[in-house]
C-alpha cells in the first residue's frame, strides 16, 4: 500500500484533480435541482447590468466583482431587458431581474430558460472555489506538507456550508475565496519577499474588496499579520545590542509593505467599478441621496463617509453599499434555538459553527489545539497566518447585529479547515492505529456530507440531529433561502395537490408559480404591499410554508407571526427539510387581517376616512393583532380622533405583555411615542 505521505508529484496531482472532480460533481449535479434562492436573480441582474451598461446603481449593497463574474456567461446571448418602472431601486432590481431570468425562456418568444441561465451562471461564480480549493492545497503544502494540503483540500470539498454557497450567485463564495487568498499571497510574500508578490497581494486583496463589504477587514487583519511578524521578530531579538535597528527597519519595510498592498488593493476595487465615481454612467440616478440613507448611523460614521464621498476616494456604489449594510444591518433580528430576539447576539456565530461544521471536522480542530497547547505543533509563522485570520474575521463578526447563518462568517471556514488538517497529520504522525482513525474520520465527514445531497443548505451535524432538526436552532439561510421550489413542485406532482396554499420565503421577487406551481399565495413579510393577497377566515386543503417563514423571526416577536399556531404544530410531512406540509383546516387570522392593513396604510395619506374600513376590517379579524390595532389607531389619529385612537393604542399596549423582552421594549417605544400625539 502507498502511503500519502510518499506520493510521488504526479500521484499527489491526481489526488488534488479527483478531489476537486468530486467537488464539481457534487454542486453541478446539486445546483441543477435547486430553484432561485432569495436574491439570486438581483444579483445576476445588477452584474449583467455592470458589464452591459456599466451601471452600478443596480444592487450597490453589494460590490460588482462576484456579480459581474456570474453574468459574463450571460453576455453573448441574445436576452431582453425589461425597462424600469421607476419603482425603489432595490424592488427594480429584484423585479427586472426576475424577468431577465424567468422571461427569455421559449414560452415568451425567447430562447433560454431560467434553468440554462441559472446553470450557467452558478458554475461561472463556481470557480472562485475551485480556486480556493486550490490555493488551500498549495497554502497547506507550503507551510506545512502535501499530506496536509490534500487532507484540508478533502475537507473543503466535503463541507456542506463550503457547498451550500459555492454555486450560488451571491457574493459569499468570492469574499471566503479571495481574502483566503489575499492572506495566503501575504504569506508567500513575507516567506520570499519581491516586488512581484508584493503586487500579487495587493491585486488578491483588491479582489477581496471587491467581492463583498465585509472584506474590508482584510485589511486591519493584513495589517495584525505584519505587525505580528514584526512583533516576532523584536521578541528574536529584544537581547541584542543591534536588534533595535533591525527591527525598526523591518517594521519600516512592513509598513512600507502594508501600504502598497492597501493602495494597490483601492486601485484594483476602482478597476472593478470602471474608474468611475459616480454610480450611473449619466443623468439623474433613481437611488435615494446618500445623506438620506445615513439618518440612522452614528454621527462620527456619517462624518467619515461623508468625507470619503466628498474626497472621492472610493466609488460612489461602494459607499452607498456600506452605509445600506450598516443601516440594513440594525433592524434584523435574530432567530436562534427557537427564539426570536430583536438584534444580533455575540454568541450567535460561535454557535452556528459548532451546529455547521461536520463533528470530524470539530473533532480534528480539537485535536489541533491539543497539539499548539501540548507544544508539538510549532510552526509559529504558519499558525500566526491561519489563526490570527479567523480570530479576527470572527471577533468582528461577534459585534454584528445581523445574524443570519454562517454564510457571514464563511470566509473564516477555510482557515478553520486548514487548522484541522493539520490536526489531522498531527496525529497520523503519532502512529499507524492514528493514522486509521484519521482516515475514519475523513471517511465520516465524507459520508455526513453525502447525507445532505443534494440540499447542503439545512445541514447540521450529527450532534444537532442533522439536517431535518436544523430548523428548530435556525433560519433564513443556514435553512431553506428559496431553493425548494423544483422539489415542492415534484412533491405536489407525486401527491396530485392541486388545491394548496404556500407562504415561500422568496414571493414576492420568485413566485411559485414561476415553477409551475398552483398554490394560492400567502403573505410574508417581503410580500406585503408588493401583491394583493387576499386570505380566506378558514383555509381548507393544504398549506406549505417555508421554514424561513414559519419561524417568524423576520417579524420580530412571534405574536406578529401569522404562522405561529402552525410553527407549533407536527407538521404532516416536509420537503427537502426546508418546506412544512399541513393539510386539514386553518384559521389563520393575522394572515388574513394583513390584507385590509395594508390597504388601510396605503391609503391613510391619501384619504384617512377612505382607509378607516379596511382598518376597522383588519382589527375584526384579528382583534389581537399588535400592527391592525396599530394601523387603526393611526387612522383614528389622521381623521383627528385622538381619543379613540388612543384606545386602540392602549389596546396595542396590553397586546406587546406577551411579546418576547427585546420585542416588547422597542414595539412599546413606538407605540407610546404614538400615544404621545394623542394628547
Amino acid at each position: 500500500m502507498i502511503e500519502l505521505s510518499k506520493l510521488s508529484k504526479q500521484q499527489t496531482a491526481a489526488a488534488v484533480v479527483a478531489i476537486l472532480l468530486c467537488m464539481i460533481f457534487q454542486v453541478a449535479f446539486s445546483i441543477r435541482q435547486q430553484s432561485s434562492t432569495w436574491d439570486e436573480c438581483d444579483h445576476l441582474f445588477a452584474g449583467y447590468m455592470s458589464l452591459k451598461a456599466h451601471d452600478y446603481a443596480l444592487n450597490p449593497e453589494h460590490p460588482p466583482l462576484a456579480k459581474m463574474v456570474a453574468a459574463l456567461p450571460l453576455l453573448p446571448l441574445q436576452l431582453r431587458v425589461a425597462p424600469p418602472q421607476g419603482r425603489y431601486f432595490k424592488d427594480e432590481a429584484y423585479f427586472r431581474g426576475r424577468e431577465l431570468v424567468y422571461r427569455n425562456g421559449p414560452a415568451n418568444g425567447g430562447s433560454y430558460t431560467a434553468d440554462t441561465l441559472f446553470f450557467r451562471a452558478r458554475m461561472a461564480i463556481f470557480v472562485f472555489t475551485i480556486l480556493l480549493g486550490i490555493a488551500l492545497f498549495l497554502a497547506l503544502s507550503e507551510m506545512d506538507s502535501s499530506l496536509t494540503g490534500l487532507i484540508a483540500l478533502l475537507l473543503l470539498a466535503f463541507e456542506p456550508s463550503i457547498l451550500t454557497n459555492a454555486a450560488i450567485i451571491t457574493t459569499d463564495a468570492a469574499v471566503t475565496s479571495t481574502l483566503f487568498i489575499a492572506v495566503y499571497a501575504l504569506y508567500r510574500y513575507r516567506r520570499s519577499p519581491s516586488i512581484l508578490r508584493l503586487i500579487v497581494a495587493g491585486l488578491c486583496s483588491g479582489a477581496a474588496l471587491a467581492a463583498k463589504h465585509s472584506a474590508i477587514l482584510l485589511l486591519p487583519i493584513l495589517f495584525a499579520l505584519l505587525a505580528g511578524e514584526v512583533a516576532a521578530a523584536w521578541w528574536r531579538n529584544r537581547r541584542r545590542t543591534e536588534g533595535t535597528n533591525t527591527v525598526g527597519r523591518f517594521a519600516l519595510q512592513a509598513t512600507g509593505a502594508f501600504i502598497v498592498i492597501a493602495v494597490i488593493a483601492v486601485g484594483t476595487l476602482w478597476a472593478t467599478y470602471g474608474f468611475r465615481y459616480r454610480m450611473v454612467p449619466s443623468g439623474p440616478s433613481t437611488i435615494p441621496s446618500l445623506a438620506s440613507t445615513m439618518v440612522s448611523l452614528p454621527s462620527q460614521d456619517v462624518w467619515v463617509l461623508t468625507t470619503i464621498s466628498r474626497l472621492h476616494l472610493l466609488p460612489e456604489s461602494y459607499i452607498f453599499g456600506i452605509v445600506d449594510v450598516r443601516r440594513v444591518a440594525g433592524n434584523q433580528p435574530t432567530y436562534l434555538f427557537g427564539h426570536i430576539l430583536a438584534n444580533g447576539v455575540p454568541y450567535y456565530f460561535p454557535i452556528v459553527l459548532v451546529i455547521k461544521l461536520t463533528l470530524p471536522a470539530l473533532l480534528l480542530l480539537a485535536v489541533f489545539a491539543w497539539g499548539v497547547l501540548s507544544g508539538r505543533i510549532r510552526r509559529t509563522r504558519e499558525l500566526w497566518y491561519l489563526m490570527a485570520p479567523p480570530l479576527l474575521f470572527l471577533g468582528f463578526s461577534l459585534t454584528s447585529p445581523l445574524n443570519v447563518g454562517i454564510r457571514h462568517i464563511l470566509p473564516i471556514v477555510p482557515f478553520l479547515l486548514a487548522l484541522a488538517a493539520i490536526g489531522a497529520v498531527t496525529l497520523i504522525n503519532r502512529g499507524r492505529g492514528f493514522a486509521y482513525a484519521v482516515a475514519g474520520l475523513l471517511l465520516w465527514n465524507v459520508v455526513s456530507c453525502l447525507h445532505a445531497f443534494p440540499n447542503y443548505m439545512p445541514y447540521s451535524n450529527e450532534l444537532w440531529g442533522g439536517p431535518s432538526q436544523t430548523h428548530r436552532y435556525l433560519s433564513d439561510a443556514a435553512v431553506e433561502w428559496g431553493q425548494n421550489l423544483k422539489w415542492t413542485k415534484t412533491y405536489l406532482d407525486q401527491h396530485n395537490i392541486h388545491d394548496c396554499y404556500f407562504a415561500y420565503f422568496v414571493e414576492p421577487y420568485i413566485l411559485p408559480s414561476d415553477y409551475g406551481i398552483p398554490c394560492k399565495l400567502l403573505p410574508t413579510l417581503e410580500s406585503r404591499g408588493q401583491v394583493e393577497i387576499d386570505v380566506p377566515d378558514v383555509i381548507h386543503g393544504t398549506v406549505l410554508i417555508s421554514d424561513s417563514v414559519l419561524s417568524g423571526y423576520e417579524l420580530g416577536s412571534r405574536l406578529r407571526n401569522p404562522y405561529d399556531s402552525l410553527f407549533h404544530r407536527k407538521p404532516d410531512d416536509v420537503i427537502m427539510n426546508g418546506v412544512e406540509v399541513y393539510h386539514g383546516d386553518f384559521h389563520l387570522p393575522l394572515a388574513s387581517s394583513m390584507m385590509y392593513e395594508i390597504r388601510a396604510r396605503k391609503l391613510l395619506t391619501k384619504d384617512p376616512a377612505a382607509a378607516l374600513v379596511p382598518a376597522q376590517r383588519a382589527v375584526r379579524i384579528a382583534p389581537d393583532g399588535v400592527d391592525a390595532n396599530v394601523i387603526l389607531g393611526n387612522v383614528l389619529l389622521a381623521l383627528g380622533r385622538k381619543h379613540d385612537a388612543a384606545e386602540q393604542y392602549q389596546k396595542a399596549l396590553v397586546i406587546t405583555d406577551g411579546m418576547e423582552p427585546s420585542a416588547r421594549l422597542s414595539s412599546r417605544d413606538r407605540i407610546n411615542r404614538l400615544l404621545a400625539k394623542c394628547n
